[in-house]
């Protein structure tokens, strides 16, 4: 055979199997990828959400949720992580939800915001596991300053979130319009509905996101109570579990070194501070709130606050290099510029929010 024979017939084969992976994505020289042919998975013929039927005999209201279904249930690694999860913080959401007779099914809307993540910030600036914004957060009791967003804690930000949709309940009427308001803001979907006249969420136009958010919820469901039907089979002990921690109240007087605290309680700064998301920097902050700590270690969290606080203010009072009393007509960027301290230094250790100082205050240097 000739070298341009060769060539040619090489090429040839080449472009068939290109056409055959083109016609059929799943071939591969192995044989076809997976265990389940693409139009295997068929929705099921009734859905139900929070106690209200999904009316799946509108052509539209299927193909939306046929649409949210078909791309969750072939995202393989995304499900099973889901899965994961929900053995770690299902149990608390399911439990909060009973106890404020609210229905299991809100759980889903976890999922939908954040996929279970606490770290996650959209670009609209919602955070956490429930993906809070700025203001729902702290009219729902949620602490957010410069040393804290308790946005990030999974307890907190839950609570918070519950709060809000029983509100959103109670203003709209149903759970499913609740769902809604949460994501467009009650203040969007209340406009929408007095100007199309109707309270019929599947005959809304609203924004696309929206529209799309309830079914995301829904297909979020069909595929995690049945996730064997769907071809995901996950053992037991590949659940993650909820994380075993002590929670304890504190009331600090003065920053702490969150590194001193974990050396008090015989573990490390990488503990407390992911046991804590909600924390900001290297100091647990002034003020009244719950720390978490590892399990079997609560009952040492009040003497070893009190020894490192003890401590901390004896410092401040016997070093006049590491305190700063505040003199009339002081401000935070005249101390700064006195004490070579950054404002937001300054504002980090003393637990000061905004610029307000007052005289007589003692202010402590980085401590």
């Amino acid at each position: 055979m000739s070298a341009q024979h060769y060539s040619s017939s090489l090429i040839a084969c080449f472009m068939a199997l290109g056409f055959l992976m083109v016609v059929d994505p799943s071939f591969t020289f192995a044989g076809r990828v997976g265990q389940y042919p693409a139009d295997d998975f068929t929705l099921p013929e009734s859905v139900n959400l929070c106690g209200e039927s999904m009316p799946l005999e509108k052509r539209h209201v299927w193909e939306m949720l046929d649409r949210e279904f078909t791309f969750f249930v072939w995202d393989r690694a995304q499900v099973l992580l889901w899965l994961k999860r929900a053995g770690r913080y299902f149990p608390y959401i399911e439990r909060k939800l009973a106890e404020a007779h609210m229905p299991e099914d809100l759980k889903y809307l976890a999922v939908a915001e954040s996929s279970l993540l606490s770290y996650v910030r959209s670009s609209q600036g919602a955070l956490g596991t429930w993906q809070l914004i700025s203001r729902t957060a702290r009219l729902n009791g949620i602490r957010k300053d410069h040393v804290m967003d308790e946005r990030r804690s999974f307890e907190k930000s839950t609570e918070a979130a519950l709060n809000y949709l029983k509100k959103l309940r109670g203003e709209f009427g149903n759970w499913v319009l609740a769902m809604a308001a949460y994501n467009c803001g009650e203040v969007r979907l209340g406009k929408e509905i007095e100007e199309q006249r109707i309270t019929d969420y599947y005959r809304l136009n609203l924004p696309r996101e929206t529209e799309r958010f309830i079914f995301r919820i829904a297909a979020i469901k069909i595929i995690i109570e049945n996730p064997e039907r769907y071809g995901y089979s996950l053992s037991q002990e590949h659940v993650y579990k909820p994380i075993e921690c002590d929670s304890k109240p504190v009331e600090l007087e003065v920053p702490l070194h969150m590194t001193d605290v974990a050396a008090a309680l015989d573990t490390d700064f990488k503990v407390i501070k992911e046991l804590n998301p909600q924390i900001f920097g290297y100091y647990l902050p002034k003020g009244r709130y719950r720390l978490r700590v590892p399990s079997g270690q609560g009952f040492r969290v009040p003497y070893v606050l009190k020894q490192l606080t003890f401590v901390a203010l004896q410092g401040i009072e016997t070093d006049p290099k590491r305190r700063y009393v505040v003199q009339g007509g002081d401000t935070l960027n005249a101390i700064s510029q006195r004490t070579g301290v950054s404002v937001n230094a300054l504002r980090r250790v003393n637990g000061i929010q905004g610029s307000l100082i007052t005289v007589g205050q003692t202010l402590a240097l980085n401590p």
